[in-house]
């Protein structure tokens, strides 16, 4: 069995983390693999509850609450094992599911779970889960299962170097399978089912769909921003070549302020694409030769 740490991030979830680490633990202590439980800040009453299981676990504390992704980057930094799981507090998750990733996450960098139709999700959340992963689907040029599900394993060579690149927020784990697939690191899903969560989540809808939108700028921006700048940049020529040659067709011989335009346009966005692509490139590789 792999060498393993398990990282749990949590933010008030007083309601759950009793019953999710009374099932994790039992699994966690017979293969040998240390827990990692990092308090983002909690203000109800999850941090007495963590100190009743302190002797099994780590229990890192964040004096306030800095995001899922801050975290995570604080459970991961603090492991010393080959791999790292991370692994949702609020009862979504099974232990069992957990050594299912682990059978096969030697063989690859990064093993996700891919929740299954039969797993309990909100529905909220569906239209934006739908148009983020078709969005990543588009830039990394392949179809991504499930692009954001909390339970996952990864190798920790490869996330310590990609690190500088995650978000603080929710979106650390979109963010992290663009990455691993981007970059060239082997990404292999294996089913799983998820349950309801305990209590009330802490994302708000109206704010999650906003960073959804702004989650897909930055992917576009930090791993394939000519997928976005050359067709803008070809289509707006298209439209200025095709009016230039309406305007000398039908109206006179010289080319119209909007053509001009356009063309004008279309040549400082595909420059502009070529400049940000070298820059996410560098800012990309930049820990990766650190290494």
């Amino acid at each position: 069995m792999i060498s393993l740490s398990v990282v749990m991030p949590i933010f008030n979830e007083e309601k759950a983390i009793r019953r999710t680490l009374d099932e994790l633990l039992p699994l966690c202590e017979e293969k040998g693999w240390p827990v990692i439980v990092v308090d983002d800040g909690s203000h109800d009453g999850t941090a007495r509850i963590l100190d009743e299981f302190a002797p099994r676990l780590q229990i890192l504390r964040h004096p306030y609450n800095r995001g899922y992704g801050a975290s995570l980057k604080t459970g991961i930094r603090a492991a010393v094992t080959e791999f790292v799981a991370t692994y949702d507090s609020d009862g979504q998750h099974r232990p069992e599911d957990l050594l299912s990733l682990a059978t096969g996450a030697a063989q690859c960098d990064m093993i996700i779970g891919e929740r299954t139709p039969g797993s309990q999700v909100d529905v909220l959340r569906i239209p934006g889960k739908w148009f983020l992963t078709h969005a990543a689907n588009f830039i990394v040029g392949r179809q991504i299962p499930d692009i954001n599900s909390g339970l996952r394993i990864i190798r920790r060579v490869f996330i310590k170097k990609v690190l500088h690149l995650m978000p603080d927020g929710f979106s650390f784990t979109s963010t992290s399978t663009v990455a691993a697939i981007k970059m060239g690191f082997l990404v292999e899903f294996v089913a799983i089912q998820t349950r309801r969560r305990i209590g009330t989540s802490t994302v708000r809808q109206v704010r999650h769909g906003l960073m959804v939108l702004m989650l897909i700028l930055r992917l576009v921006v930090l791993f394939s921003p000519l997928r976005i700048f050359i067709p803008t940049a070809i289509t707006l020529a298209v439209i200025g070549i095709l009016y230039a040659v309406y305007v000398i067709a039908t109206v006179r011989l010289t080319l119209a302020n909007g053509a001009l335009l356009c063309l004008l346009t279309a040549v400082i966005i595909f420059f502009f694409g070529l400049l940000v692509d070298q820059v996410s490139a560098m800012r990309r590789e930049r820990h990766l030769d650190e290494d």
